[in-house]
């Protein structure tokens, strides 16, 4: 019986394998993979297992699903996490420029208080409709020009003067009766708005010395406009003034009680720029005799001219004893820093509220119907108005004693070389007509703030309703700008030309409304012409060192030079 034999047919076996897979293997080891020599049982059991998961459609799900998630993690690994996210992806390098010099930090400004700091987002507080790169500069912001500082920002030439408040002996040799001296007592009631009551104390401070008599801490008369009862500690810095004054006027807080029951003698009729010897003579006697004497409104009571040590009493009081009270330092010092942490500043003093416009005569040019109404109020109040009531409007204007409207402040800006992207801050009060007045300087000037606009939510609350402290922040926000202009004359005004002189001449605009107004009204004037003759009218007005002895009946706290500033050289030919 034949054996039948079992004949071995050779058959090729098909893989199905991804064509990307092929594409990555190279023919020889394609071939050696098909063709592979036998191995043991045990190797091919699992050489057959390995094909058989080879082949599972799930193996390459997982398999590729691993090399996408491999892929993703090197990218994402090669990413620097530093950079945030920006609307902006051409300028990333840009910003971390930003970011590296300081830029951005100076948006988040750090205001500091003495020994308290915290960080702010003036961007967010000043203008929440304010983007990061304001338009039109965003090549001087993010670094990549760099822009010459403008010319408007260049200070005047203070000559060398400085602070000079040395005494004569005879002087030192009366202060040390009169401080100790505890027979005669001062008391002055002062008036009107804060700037107004600082001059009256400073007179108060020099009639006590006149009069050899201690000075009782200055009564703050109820402003019946503004309804402000601030006392005088709520706004000065009560043992300041004491201490500063210590060797020229002895100051108390209340009569002793030698002289609480005492009636004093009551002054209200002191005449217009009395002199030391008329007010000896009128009220040493008296004072001697009662004890205590009472004077009310010395509003420009007391002579501009006096002698040089009354005269550097004056400058002691106005620009050392007077310092706002720490509370309203603090924010104050706070709003300024925040104003300049992005550079220089300019400081606008506007009077467009409706009173100025209603007792300077003058109209705010709005509309016919905001003249009518400030005619209207005009002629119901007629005691309003003050002085020069037989001039017309148009007549007072062209005198250069209206205020400046936003327009023509605009005009007078850009002619002395303001930069459009100049950082303004506005004192004053709310302007007649609300925001459609301000619309010219907003427009031209875009970063335009007031306190409220630069203070965070709540930090203004303690001092609402007190307008004289609002005047406060005010004076300190504008005596710290680089740059200050009024729209018009005034005590403010006054007081921080003064100021600003007496720290050095720091740059202060003086408007020459008299002589520029022709122009301002000559709309066939072309533009470069008109900006040259305004410079030029302006040349002599930035805050450079004036003589008062050449302006006789000037205010030494407005022109502190010769009596309270001295430098090397005694001669200067323009003075």
């Amino acid at each position: 019986m034949a054996k039948s034999k079992n004949h071995t047919t050779n058959k090729l076996s098909y893989i199905s394998v991804p064509s990307q897979i092929i594409n990555s293997l190279s023919s020889s080891s394609l071939q050696s993979l098909l063709l592979s020599p036998k191995k043991s049982s045990r190797s091919k059991n699992r050489y057959l297992s390995w094909f058989t998961n080879y082949r599972s459609p799930k193996f390459w799900v997982l398999f590729l699903f691993l090399f996408g998630f491999l892929g993703v993690l090197k990218l994402g690994f090669n990413l620097d996490p530093l950079i945030p996210y920006s609307p902006y992806p051409c300028t990333t390098s840009q910003l971390q420029n930003l970011v590296s010099n300081g830029y951005l930090k100076s948006h988040m400004a750090i205001a500091s208080n003495g020994e308290n700091s915290h960080q702010v987002e003036v961007f967010n507080s000043v203008s929440h409709s304010q983007p990061l790169i304001s338009n039109g500069n965003l090549k001087s912001e993010l670094g990549v020009e760099e822009a010459e500082p403008s010319e408007f920002w260049k200070q005047p030439d203070g000559l060398g003067y400085r602070p000079c408040l040395a005494l004569s002996n005879e002087y030192k040799k009366a202060s040390v009766g009169i401080v100790k001296d505890k027979t005669k007592y001062l008391i002055v009631v002062v008036s009107g708005g804060m700037n107004q009551q600082r001059n009256q104390i400073v007179d108060a401070v020099v009639i006590a010395r006149i009069l050899g008599a201690a000075l009782v801490v200055p009564i703050l008369q109820v402003n019946v406009i503004w309804g402000d009862e601030s006392e005088f500690s709520d706004i000065f810095d009560l043992e300041h003034f004491k201490k500063v004054l210590a060797n020229d006027v002895r100051i108390v807080s209340s009569l002793p009680s030698t002289h609480i029951m005492t009636r004093p003698v009551e002054e209200k009729r002191t005449p217009l720029h009395a002199s030391p010897n008329w007010i000896r003579s009128r009220y040493l006697k008296r004072i001697k005799r009662e004890g205590v004497l009472l004077l009310r409104g010395l509003d420009s009571r007391l002579s501009k001219d006096l002698p040089s040590d009354l005269q550097k009493l004056r400058c002691k009081v106005a620009f050392h004893a007077l310092r706002f009270a720490p509370p309203i330092l603090g924010i104050g010092n706070k709003l300024a820093e925040r104003m300049s942490s992005k550079g220089p500043y300019l400081a606008l003093h506007l009077r467009m509220e409706k009173d100025v416009w209603v007792r300077t005569g003058c109209l705010p040019g709005l509309s016919p119907e905001y003249d009518e109404i400030v005619n209207n109020e005009r002629i119901q109040r007629p005691e309003l108005l003050t002085g020069r009531s037989n001039m017309t409007y148009h007549e007072r204007k062209l005198a250069g004693l209206c205020p400046l409207n936003a327009l023509e402040v605009t005009r007078l800006l850009k002619a002395l070389g303001a930069p459009k992207n100049a950082r303004i801050y506005w004192a004053g009060g709310h302007p007649f007509g609300g925001k459609e007045a301000l619309l010219p300087l907003t427009g031209e000037f875009p970063h335009f703030y007031n306190k409220e606009d630069l203070a965070l939510p709540g930090e203004l609350e303690p001092f609402s309703n007190r307008a004289s402290v609002m005047a406060a922040i005010d004076y300190i926000v504008s005596e710290n700008s680089d740059v200050f202009m009024p729209s018009h004359g005034g005590n403010m005004g006054h007081a921080i030309q003064g100021h600003r002189a007496y720290a050095g001449h720091k740059k202060y605009i003086t408007p020459d409304k008299r002589h520029m107004l022709p122009y301002f009204l000559n709309s066939s004037l072309p533009e470069a012409e008109f900006n040259r003759i305004i410079k030029e009218l302006h040349k002599d007005s930035l805050g450079q060192p004036n003589l008062r002895t050449s302006r006789a009946g000037k205010d030494v706290t407005k022109y502190p030079v010769p009596e309270c500033m001295c430098n090397d050289s005694r001669t200067h030919s323009y003075l």
